[in-house]
């Protein structure tokens, strides 16, 4: 782990709670952040699609990416939906004419496994951004990146792999009973991420639902993670999304 990840769970750890207005918003420069390290850049995949630079015992320690008491630190991009702290969880809360709101780690992340839990209305889109990106050159500072889906609807493609701002759809569980049926309306349910080299994989409730390799030149190899409140039109009651148990461990990452 940098010096920069330790101060980062060390200012949340002794964080106090804070109101939604008191985010920091984020600036009209390149995304904060480290640079990626040398090790975290994408590398020849194995026959199983894994970068051969991670192989071994590759992850390091659990850390919490949320202390369940501060969201000190993180930055509010896109829109202007709000963030609080409640109940050991990060809530975010849509408003009207308002489009999608992300509120990112300051630190980039490149190969991790990546745990969390998540509790959604069942009216409102939303999902969790991996190695993701905020650059003044790409359509004035747009969010985009890789994005874990969180899908309520009949659909059900929660953690499904999307890609915000850019290519859209990457992998869905459209034709995965079983990964549909895993989710669980108006309750907690639980994903893990592991991003590796070129390699994605999701797990929602321990059920598989993603395994796709990106052989795209335009693949990202780090990057930080966002909770995205999804715009809602000119809906004015207000919906909300959940997040609570978020933990990563890295190896080789731009913030490990």
């Amino acid at each position: 782990m940098t010096a920069l990840a330790t101060a980062f769970v060390g200012a949340l750890l002794l964080g106090l709670v804070l109101e939604p207005s008191v985010v920091s918003e984020a600036p009209a420069t390149p995304p904060v952040g480290t640079e990626a390290a040398a090790g975290s850049e994408l590398g020849a995949r194995d026959d199983e699609g894994t970068s051969s630079s991670s192989a071994g015992d590759r992850w390091g320690p659990w850390v919490p990416l949320f202390d369940g008491v501060s969201i000190d630190g993180w930055i509010r991009r896109g829109g202007g939906a709000g963030y609080r702290v409640e109940d050991g969880c990060i809530v975010g809360r849509t408003v009207p004419r308002d489009p999608n709101t992300f509120l990112c780690t300051p630190v980039e992340y490149g190969d991790f496994e990546l745990e969390y839990e998540f509790k959604v209305h069942p009216e409102l889109n939303s999902g969790v951004q991996i190695r993701s990106h905020s650059r003044a050159t790409y359509r004035d500072g747009r969010v985009h990146g890789y994005q874990i889906e969180i899908d309520p609807s009949p659909r059900a493609w929660t953690a499904g792999l999307y890609e915000e701002g850019r290519r859209g759809w990457l992998q869905s569980p459209a034709d995965d009973h079983p990964a549909r049926k895993a989710f669980v309306a108006d309750d907690w349910n639980r994903v893990r991420v592991v991003a590796e080299g070129r390699r994605i994989r999701t797990w929602l409730n321990d059920v598989p639902v993603v395994d796709f390799v990106d052989d795209a030149p335009e693949a990202e190899a780090s990057g930080f993670i966002g909770l995205q409140v999804h715009g809602v039109g000119a809906r004015v009651d207000p919906l909300e999304v959940r997040w609570r148990k978020m933990r990563i461990r890295s190896s080789g990452a731009a913030g490990s």
